[in-house]
């Protein structure tokens, strides 16, 4: 993991101790970096019995018996009452479901929302609107909404808001790798925004939020439950 300036003191990045201050109070966040050129992150919806995995333990478990080791996980994005993908989900270069622009209702559809989609061993996170499909992306999920679009925070997002809730997402830093960070409290969506844009994130995506889990156990957060749609997962080999 790398050292970088945060609020003009040093904290390492991949590291639980990130914090943010909202009305006096601090929010902790469980943070993870990574260089897609180097490492693997995969997104994982059902095994090869098209079951699906649904938690981050029953994921950890089948990668045992691929002799992979589950390194880092978090639910990837938002899901239906199936447990299926909400929205655009692409699988080891295999369109699974569509991209959805349609309106409605609740986070997902508080535009703009946006794609976290993996190509050529990098990352990009893009609104629903400016997306292309290509059959080079190896990965991709559909969220929303949009908590970073081009340097600036979501309309959307109200300072002060009193919409306070635990908060999962995902941003592209300037030097091209993934920032993924979960917090620990509650947040609102405008500071959770604030807290990607001040670590440099040109673009962030809401992933989910009070059922989000996240698995680091080389911080000893170990978050194993859920009932998910999309885990996404960084491995290496046992």
């Amino acid at each position: 993991m790398k050292k970088t300036l945060v609020l003009l003191s040093l904290s390492l990045i991949g590291f639980s101790g990130f914090s943010l201050f909202q009305k006096e109070k601090i929010i902790d966040f469980v943070t993870y970096q990574i260089n897609p050129n180097k490492q693997m992150v995969c997104f994982y919806w059902k095994d090869e019995n098209n079951a699906n995995f649904s938690s981050i333990e029953n994921l950890k478990k089948w990668l045992s018996t691929k002799n992979k080791e589950l390194l880092f996980a978090t639910n990837g994005g938002m899901y239906k009452k199936d447990f299926s993908p909400q929205g655009l989900y692409i699988e080891n270069y295999q369109l699974k479901t569509p991209l959805d622009t349609t309106n409605g209702k609740g986070n997902f559809y508080l535009k703009p929302n946006g794609v976290f989609y993996i190509s050529n061993e990098k990352a990009f996170i893009t609104t629903t609107k400016n997306f292309n499909y290509s059959k080079e992306i190896q990965y991709a999920t559909q969220s929303g909404p949009m908590l970073v679009i081009d340097n600036q925070i979501h309309s959307a997002f109200t300072k002060g808001s009193k919409n306070l809730n635990i908060r999962n997402g995902v941003g592209i830093l300037e030097n091209g790798e993934i920032f993924f960070a979960m917090s620990k409290k509650e947040i609102n969506l405008y500071d959770f925004a604030s807290y990607f844009k001040q670590l440099g994130c040109k673009n962030a995506l809401y992933l989910d939020g009070f059922v989000s889990r996240t698995y680091y156990p080389k911080e000893n957060w170990i978050q194993t439950d859920g009932n998910f749609g999309v885990i996404i997962g960084v491995t290496k080999n046992k």
